[in-house]
């Protein structure tokens, strides 16, 4: 079996059973651990007979319904690899914008020669609060969860990448009411709607947890409670950063203007041309 048959075969295996091709050069470069160009260069190479069969069984896993990124046990975000698990998202391209527009919009609000608090509701994997710290080291950051589970791989994720945060358990921003302040606060709440469910690829449907995909009827009850909570718990001159989906950039504009009235409230599309985040700028003199 040479390279290029492994993939001609993996390619329409895939195709038959309605998922991506492309998967088969990702798996193929996964077990051969090597990239792109090295894949191509070997085209016309044989396959070894053990990298051949755990090439199969990757296939079969994910023919029948499990993310590609659950099998290998990883997926890359912000240059970075992530543990992932059924506990957790699967990271998207899209958080990848949404980090950057913090990082853009801390840079221009604040001096960052001095420490800020930072906290990222919701952090999952903790794909956002680990790449805050990573990127701007002297962010003071928090990561927050209400799913032990997800806190774990959050904390698995900060110890082998190197990232000094704090990690508090508990439901959006309960825990922090009464007790401290943020300079910033980020997520990617829940954003789907119930009635949706029936709409989504069965590869998230059937694997991603629930918690962190639901977010009732219309998927905007995660940012109404967040937004009844933000004046407990900002400083008097704050940034505020959503990810939303596409369809609620004006719902949740409108959520958070009437929270936080006197704010800077924008809404900023994606590489795709889709609304997909939302940036609210508390001044001092609001």
């Amino acid at each position: 079996m040479f390279v290029y048959e492994a993939l001609h075969w993996a390619s329409s295996f895939l195709r038959e059973r309605g998922r991506e091709e492309g998967v088969a050069e990702i798996a193929l470069r996964h077990v051969l651990g090597i990239n792109q160009a090295q894949l191509l260069s070997m085209m016309r190479e044989e396959l070894p007979e053990a990298d051949w069969v755990r090439f199969q069984e990757i296939l079969y896993e994910h023919g029948k319904g499990k993310p590609i990124q659950y099998i290998f046990g990883y997926e890359e975000f912000y240059g970075r690899k992530f543990s992932v698990n059924p506990s957790v998202l699967i990271p998207r391209p899209e958080t990848e914008e949404l980090v950057l527009g913090v990082l853009k919009r801390l840079r221009l609000l604040f001096a960052l020669d001095e420490p800020l608090e930072v906290v990222d509701v919701g952090t999952g994997s903790g794909i956002i609060a680990i790449t805050l710290k990573l990127e701007e080291p002297k962010l003071a950051v928090t990561a927050s969860d209400v799913s032990p589970a997800a806190l774990q791989t959050a904390q698995a994720n900060a110890a082998n990448l190197g990232a000094n945060l704090s990690f508090v358990q508990g439901d959006f921003l309960q825990p922090f009411i009464g007790k401290k302040r943020f300079d910033c606060v980020v997520s990617n709440p829940p954003y789907i709607g119930l009635a949706e469910r029936e709409e989504l690829d069965l590869l998230v449907k059937d694997h991603e947890p629930e918690l962190a995909l639901f977010s009732g009827e219309d998927g905007l009850d995660s940012y109404r409670v967040l937004s009844r909570q933000l004046p407990l718990i900002l400083k008097e001159k704050a940034l505020v950063a959503f990810e939303i989906g596409q369809n609620q950039g004006e719902a949740v504009k409108h959520l958070l203007e009437s929270s936080l009235p006197g704010a800077k409230v924008e809404v900023e599309k994606d590489i795709n041309g889709k609304d997909r985040m939302v940036f609210a700028i508390i001044t001092e003199n609001r």
